[in-house]
């Protein structure tokens, strides 16, 4: 029997196993994903309180759609042979998928970087939450003042001061200024001092020191400079990405057996831009790669990849959020209008579980259509 493996159980390696299922249909045809943990991690939602809540039992998803998960993780992939070592075992494939997502980039000889904390990961968010449990008027630092980190900080702000630092000279350099003034402004409402171009260069017990020399409180540290794709990818490619991320074409082949989506993938959105390393991006790659690895071995006619418009939604915790459209990323919500739809958008990333049908339907909406600002519903964004 033919055999679809995948590595990788977040958002990408989930929903290359349910278009793969879609592709398969009635056929026979074994699908196997790899990842070592049980759950899917909804990685955007754990900068919040309780990252416990921010988990998706991965057999509620896999078993309903027959798709058999190995618990491993994968060291090597052995192109010529088609065949993963998986905790030592040999996996052989016939197709393969690499989702295996991206990695926080930690920094390199930083004195006292053991203390660091992060919320890259499910264990990482966990840890962060247990240091700072039924604390009050804490100290933090978040070093980096982009996406996660700007989530980061806001949220920690609920219970404590915090002090944002970054080497650009302004907040969000990669969002660009759309949303710079309601970024800024949030910050000056929940009063999160701000230190630009500059970095940390120790970090102590009870302490950090800064680029220029000062010393200032922490009682946590948070990182959240840079992602990078996993390491896996040097194993499929010679030719990576500024990210370490496999070239691909509209069909997200990278190789005559392999394909590649989610964090791993440095897949074209339109002629301008590449995909970015979120959900929305992974989600619809995951989708489109799993269903064309399936129908190549059915003599299926393979999907392109065709995103839909691109949006983000930025938490800002008690000063609300900012949801922005376009890649100029206009402001379309801010405040309470645009926590609304964070909300709703992070109900949304949630995978439907248990019912077959139902998991199958969704593989089948590649263009995903995300909740929007209500008063501008009659334009579409995904």
């Amino acid at each position: 029997m033919a055999h679809v493996v995948i590595i990788g159980g977040g958002f990408a390696g989930v929903w290359s196993a349910a278009g793969a299922a879609l592709a398969r249909g009635d056929a026979d045809l074994r699908i196997t994903l790899i990842a070592p943990n049980e759950h899917l991690v909804l990685r955007p939602r754990l900068y919040e309180p309780d990252p416990d809540l921010a988990t998706v039992e991965l057999s509620r998803i896999l078993g309903p759609i027959d798709v058999e998960h190995v618990r491993a993780s994968v060291s090597t992939i052995d192109t010529d042979r088609r065949v993963v070592v998986a905790d030592g075992a040999e996996i052989g494939y016939d197709r393969l998928v690499l989702a295996a997502g991206s990695t926080l980039v930690q920094p390199q000889g930083l004195p006292g970087a053991e203390r660091l904390f992060d919320i890259d990961t499910l264990d990482g968010a966990r840890r962060l939450t247990d240091h700072l449990r039924d604390r009050e008027n804490y100290s933090a630092v978040v070093v980096g003042a982009g996406f996660v980190g700007l989530e980061a900080a806001t949220a920690l702000a609920a219970r404590g001061r915090v002090l944002l630092v970054d080497r650009s000279e302004v907040v969000g350099h990669q969002l660009g200024p759309g949303p710079r003034a309601e970024i800024e402004a949030a910050l000056d409402e929940l009063g999160i001092d701000r230190r630009l171009m500059t970095t940390v260069t120790e970090v102590g017990d009870g302490y950090a020191v800064l680029s220029d020399g000062t010393r200032v409180e922490a009682d946590a540290v948070v990182w959240s400079v840079g992602m990078r794709a996993s390491g896996l990818t040097r194993q499929i490619s010679d030719h990576l990405d500024h990210l370490g991320r496999v070239p691909v074409d509209n069909q997200l082949r990278a190789l005559p057996d392999v394909f590649v989506a989610g964090d791993t993938a440095a897949a074209a959105f339109d002629a301008e831009h590449t995909v970015m390393q979120a959900c929305q991006h992974a989600t619809p790659l995951g989708k489109v790669a799993g269903y064309n690895a399936a129908a190549e071995l059915l003599g299926v006619p393979l999907r392109d990849f065709t995103p839909g418009p691109y949006v983000t939604c930025l938490d800002l915790g008690a000063a609300g959020a900012i949801f922005t459209r376009g890649w100029d990323r206009r402001v379309m919500a801010s405040g309470a209008d645009g926590a609304a739809v964070k909300k709703r958008i992070n109900q949304h990333i949630h995978p439907p579980v248990d019912d077959a049908g139902t998991i199958l339907a969704a593989a089948d909406r590649v263009y995903l259509e995300l909740p929007f600002f209500p008063r501008d519903a009659g334009d579409a964004a995904a």
